[in-house]
């Protein structure tokens, strides 16, 4: 019989390239997909024979780990892999910490994304290396990140004034020219925000910062 799999991404292509990755696979079966965890919460409502959960994290009205909460809550039999671009430990620990059974990247490749659903189903845990190598660092030196405030990231205010122009889709050059800065100075200060963070590229960078009330 084939496994019922959820998709929640508030991306429609990306939702669109995970269901082409299930779709290799006669034992899988896309139920059905919502891009956030309120609609996630409506769907189930309505349909809740579903075996596993494909979550991102990121997302607008209910974002995954808070959905994880409720759907485990709710339904403790339904499977959840928050699948995601962030790699970051604190996402990684309220993940787990909320109830996921496994967390990979969007990167992973079908071959290791139908083993992961299939381990996760048989009650083991998903997880990429790098993955496993941060939870095992997390155990080993547990941080407290719901001591951890907001103004434990600081940016410098040039550099909340070049994500404010990142933020706005501007180039690195056209930055350079609006703060009057070399586009070298630019790409550093980027660097340090990216450091910073805690990110890896742009998009990461700007959303965590709304995130933060940094911009």
């Amino acid at each position: 019989m084939s496994k019922r799999i959820v998709i929640v991404d508030d991306n429609t292509f990306l939702q669109k390239a995970v269901a082409e990755k299930l779709s290799f696979f006669d034992d899988l079966v896309l139920k059905f997909t919502a891009h956030d965890g309120l609609d996630l919460q409506q769907k189930l409502e309505k349909n809740r024979n579903v075996d596993l959960i494909l979550m991102d994290i990121e997302m607008p009205v209910c974002n995954g780990i808070e959905a994880v909460k409720i759907v485990k809550s709710k339904y403790p039999q339904i499977k959840i892999i928050m699948l995601t671009v962030f790699d970051n430990d604190e996402n990684i620990f309220n993940a787990i910490k909320a109830g996921a059974d496994g967390y990979l990247l969007k990167e992973v490749n079908p071959k290791d994304l139908h083993q992961g659903i299939i381990e996760t189903l048989n009650g083991g845990a998903a997880m990429n290396p790098s993955i496993a190598l941060k939870t095992l660092k997390l155990l080993r030196n547990p941080v407290d990140f719901e001591q951890r405030s907001e103004e434990d990231i600081k940016l410098t205010s040039r550099e909340v004034e070049v994500l404010e122009q990142l933020s706005k889709g501007l180039n690195y050059n056209i930055i350079a020219t609006n703060l009057f800065l070399s586009p070298g100075t630019v790409r550093k200060h980027i660097e340090n925000i990216y450091n910073k963070l805690q990110v890896h590229n742009k998009l990461e960078a700007i959303q965590k910062a709304k995130n933060n009330n940094l911009i």
